[in-house]
């Protein structure tokens, strides 16, 4: 099944994006600058490092299309603007001491002008589902009549974890398909995303943060201790991985 939330989640790119920082609170440089790291929300790849000024980032924020400063034009430029590869930004974050700026966007083409994803290649980023938690975990509160994933957290545990099960069976049956007709690959992605976004809300219903996935993959690969995340204060350490699951 497709389940609704994830396209009701979608960000129109032509909206405002959300913001955590006012351009006038920023602390530019003595050129009027600030830096400007891009992340791909998709990814969680770091696409660019650019630069803006109070006028870019006004621009940024007003559009949602990434602006910024050229130094060596000495001129404001939007992404893209002829490439066609543009920057929709859906989060913009000032770093903790106001003088640098986080455009987390959605790239329409390679960010980089040599024509590459990102301006750090090779990169390993592919896949990074933070945001998607944050959405489903923004749900918990809707209104269940009109949000799928409120009726499912409503639905509690043992119902979520039934819908993983359903969604693990239908990826397999979809991997089998594409192995013996390729035509029919777009039916694995599918049901890889239905999948993956009911085992957030699985998680989320279990108390279980990300984050703690995130750092016992780590702690499986490179070894020593995972750190426990914030739902896991206090509770008893868990116990180590047999070496055989480390990530090869």
């Amino acid at each position: 099944m497709n389940p609704t939330d994830p396209a009701a989640a979608r960000q129109d790119s032509d909206s405002a994006p959300g913001q955590l920082l006012d351009p006038a609170a920023l602390r530019y440089d003595e050129h009027g600058l600030v830096p400007v790291v891009v992340q791909d929300v998709a990814s969680g790849a770091v696409l660019m490092l650019a630069y803006a000024d109070r006028r870019a980032v006004e621009l940024t924020l007003a559009t949602g299309q990434a602006h910024f400063w050229s130094r060596s034009r000495q001129a404001l430029w939007r992404k893209g603007e002829t490439s066609g590869n543009t920057l929709a930004v859906i989060e913009a974050l000032a770093d903790c001491d106001g003088d640098a700026v986080l455009l987390r966007v959605r790239p329409a083409g390679p960010a980089c002008h040599r024509g590459t994803r990102s301006c750090f290649e090779p990169n390993a980023a592919a896949l990074e589902l933070g945001w998607l938690a944050a959405v489903a975990a923004g749900r918990r509160g809707a209104d269940p009549a009109r949000s799928y994933t409120a009726r499912l957290l409503a639905a509690g545990v043992e119902r979520v974890a039934q819908k993983v099960g359903e969604e693990a069976v239908e990826t397999v049956v979809a991997a089998l398909a594409a192995a013996a007709r390729p035509e029919r690959r777009g039916e694995l992605v599918g049901e890889s995303c239905d999948l993956l976004y009911h085992l957030l809300v699985l998680l989320l219903a279990s108390g279980v943060p990300p984050g703690e996935l995130a750092a016992e993959l780590v702690r499986r690969h490179f070894g020593g201790t995972s750190a426990p995340g914030p739902a896991a204060a206090g509770a008893p350490a868990a116990p180590a991985a047999p070496a055989g699951e480390r990530v090869r």
